[in-house]
Order: C-alpha cells, then sequence, then structure tokens
C-alpha cells in the first residue's frame, strides 16, 4: 500500500466507529424478544424481533433530526408500530405497555453492550501524539452522547468535542463540519471526515472538499447499487495509523 500522507486535522464520528454502538440491530431485538418470549406467545420472539426491526428501519428511514435527541420516545414509537404491523397481519393485539418495555429494556440492553473498538484508543492517542488536531463530532442527545464520551474516556483525547444535543446542529448540516474546522483552526483539504454513515461522513463532507474515510466495521461493502464513492473504506482506525500504511 502507497503511504498516504495524513492531514493536519481528523473529525472522527463516535459511535460505530470508535464505540460498537448501534450496529447489527437485528441481533439486539432478536436478543430482547427472546427475554419477553412468555409475554410475546403464542407469537415466535423471532418474528416480534423482525416486525420491530421493520418498524424501526422504516420510522429512521424519513425521521426529522430531533427524533436523535429523542431516541429513547423514538424506540417507543417504533416498537408500537412492529406491534401494530403484527396486529394487522391477524396476529394478537400486543398491549402499548409492553411495547414500551421492550423499547426500554432494548435502550438499556444497547447502552450495557457498547464497548470501545479495539485498537481505537490507541489509534486516537498516536494521532495526537503526532501532532493532528482532533475533533469528535456525533449526532444525538446532549447527556447520552456526553455520558459515553465520559464512560469511554474520550475526553482528553480529543481537543474539540462536538455533540449534536449540545451544539443545536449536527451531521449532515455543513456547519456541523465547518463548526468542527474552526474550531480545530483547519480547512477542509487539510481534514479527514471519519465514520461509518454515508451520508453524514462522506457525501456531505466530500461537498465540501474533505476528504472523506468511510468506516466499514463488518466488511459488508457499500449498499448494492450505491453510487457513493469515499476516499478509502476501512475496518479499525489502526488502519489509518502510519505503521498499518507500509
Amino acid at each position: 500500500m502507497a503511504l498516504i500522507e495524513l492531514p493536519r486535522a481528523m473529525l472522527i464520528d463516535m459511535d460505530d466507529t470508535i464505540l460498537s454502538a448501534y450496529g447489527r440491530p437485528e441481533i439486539a431485538w432478536n436478543t430482547i424478544a427472546a427475554e419477553f418470549a412468555d409475554e410475546l406467545a403464542p407469537l415466535p420472539p423471532g418474528e416480534v424481533a423482525a416486525a420491530l426491526l421493520a418498524s424501526a428501519r422504516k420510522f429512521w428511514s424519513t425521521a426529522e433530526p430531533i427524533w436523535r435527541i429523542k431516541l429513547g420516545e423514538a424506540r417507543r414509537i417504533t416498537a408500537r408500530g412492529g406491534f401494530a404491523a403484527l396486529a394487522a397481519a391477524g396476529h394478537r393485539a400486543l398491549p402499548d405497555d409492553l411495547a414500551d418495555r421492550i423499547a426500554d429494556r432494548f435502550t438499556a440492553y444497547r447502552e450495557e453492550a457498547m464497548f470501545v473498538f479495539p485498537g481505537a484508543h490507541e489509534a486516537i492517542d498516536t494521532f495526537k501524539a503526532l501532532g493532528i488536531k482532533l475533533a469528535l463530532v456525533t449526532n444525538g442527545n446532549a447527556d447520552m452522547q456526553r455520558a459515553k464520551v465520559e464512560r469511554f474516556a474520550l475526553g482528553h483525547r480529543f481537543d474539540h468535542i462536538q455533540i449534536e444535543g449540545e451544539h443545536g446542529f449536527g451531521k449532515p448540516e455543513e456547519r456541523a463540519y465547518l463548526h468542527a474546522m474552526e474550531a480545530l483552526g483547519v480547512t477542509a483539504p487539510e481534514t479527514w471526515m471519519i465514520g461509518d454513515n454515508l451520508e453524514w461522513e462522506v457525501v456531505a463532507p466530500q461537498r465540501l472538499g474533505i476528504y472523506a474515510i468511510w468506516m466499514d466495521v463488518h466488511g459488508d461493502g457499500l449498499p448494492p447499487g450505491s453510487t457513493i464513492k469515499p476516499d478509502r473504506i476501512i475496518r479499525s482506525l489502526t488502519e489509518l495509523l502510519p505503521s498499518a500504511q507500509k
């Protein structure tokens, strides 16, 4: 591999880039549905999980940004939607209270199951030691995201922490990237954006002239038919270290 010159600055996403957070929702929904199997009977947990996942994907495909700030409430809505779809398909009607409890358990489970990807802390520390200016740029609720920053020891690792719920704007709004670069004192050609969301971390940054690196941690590849072209695709932040580019 040819050596790629490192930038003056990196804007790095948090969830599913530094932390294993919200990837593979189908596994989480199946796990939670299995926990509630007795209350869901005679419906098989797997069928319920599939309905909840479908409802969530439908909701988030058109959801307004405000729902990223109200994640717990959004999950209750999607769980109720999944139950409604099951009832419409002829299954017994499940109570809203059960939907809410499943949604809340899903939220708690996601928080419990989070962890820092292997090598992520070390990679970030190396970038910092090399003099690269670093900004953590994450969407979501202020309290929830700030708690992750503290829980996973990220605060001291970055020159700038930018949380959507604290600043009042987030990706893919242009000002999210422009504000972060201004805070670091750099320009777009000097900056890399790294993250797992193709719209937020590739398409929008590229429009501003930022080098966009897509985190494909599971190695799934670009969606079929995708016209999006990341400048680079990685599965770990460690791939960006000078020692990994030889």
